[in-house]
């Protein structure tokens, strides 16, 4: 039972900051933040998605890309031109390397208002923190895992990030519905796991209303995330931005 407990809470706590601040915050501004609680979230994200941390800025800008050139050639992870969600990602992580080691590589208009902290930026992409956070979740295995096939799940957690944009990005431009049919590309509502996606998977929903903090649409949709939006709005921790209040 610790053990699930353990990976519910790494797979859903990567996934909500995941969603909630590299993907909503960083890439599209929906609410804004102030440097404390910026920072906050940076620090959150780092620890919930460990070893497979998402530089907030290369993630924004990637992301960008992606709704720039959604499903063409130039997306960085359309499953349109790959067999597999392997292959996608690997081309994936050839754009991310490409970011980390210059943002201003697919010009200067993507890098605009992106998270940055350049010190922390500098101490969590190290190789160092990757596999010490990996050996970390060995030792949690080899102390509480109570069956041999448990460990099976550890390399879940070492790419939990990549793994989540797999399944995105994938079953999000190839399976389900479409509420809107003048997107431009293939993105689909995969409504029948998006349960494991925190409403990442209304993909049709997001690419028609790209800066919309809901990504629920019709009655039957749901997006976890934005009840949170809500809250942390009325705690002032976040502010909406004024221009997106009318799409809510």
């Amino acid at each position: 039972m610790l053990i699930l407990s353990f990976f519910l809470i790494h797979w859903f706590g990567s996934l909500f900051f995941q969603s909630f601040f590299l993907h909503r915050y960083g890439a599209h501004g929906m609410f804004k933040l102030n440097k404390t609680w910026e920072r906050i979230f940076y620090v959150c994200t780092y620890i919930f998605q460990g070893s497979s941390f998402l530089n907030p800025g290369a993630y924004a800008v990637m992301h960008r890309l992606h709704h720039s050139f959604s499903d063409t050639k130039q997306d960085p992870h359309s499953p349109i031109f790959f067999k597999t969600a392997f292959g996608m990602m690997m081309r994936t992580k050839d754009y991310y390397i490409a970011l980390i080691e210059d943002k201003m590589k697919f010009g200067e208009k993507y890098i605009k208002n992106t998270p940055s902290w350049e010190v922390f930026d500098r101490f969590s992409n190290k190789w160092g923190h990757r596999i010490l956070w990996g050996i970390a979740y060995t030792l949690f295995y080899y102390f509480f895992a109570e069956h041999w096939w448990m460990f099976l799940l550890l390399p879940v957690h070492f790419l939990m990030g990549p793994i989540h944009g797999a399944i995105v990005n994938w079953a999000g431009h190839k399976y389900g519905y479409q509420n809107f049919k003048d997107t431009d590309d293939h993105s689909r509502n995969t409504l029948f796991v998006d349960f494991l996606a925190l409403g990442e998977l209304f993909q049709n929903n997001h690419h028609k209303y790209p800066n919309r903090p809901n990504f629920a649409v019709r009655f039957f949709e749901f997006d976890p995330v934005y009840p949170v939006i809500l809250l942390f709005n009325k705690m002032k921790i976040l502010s909406l931005n004024h221009s997106l209040k009318q799409s809510l």
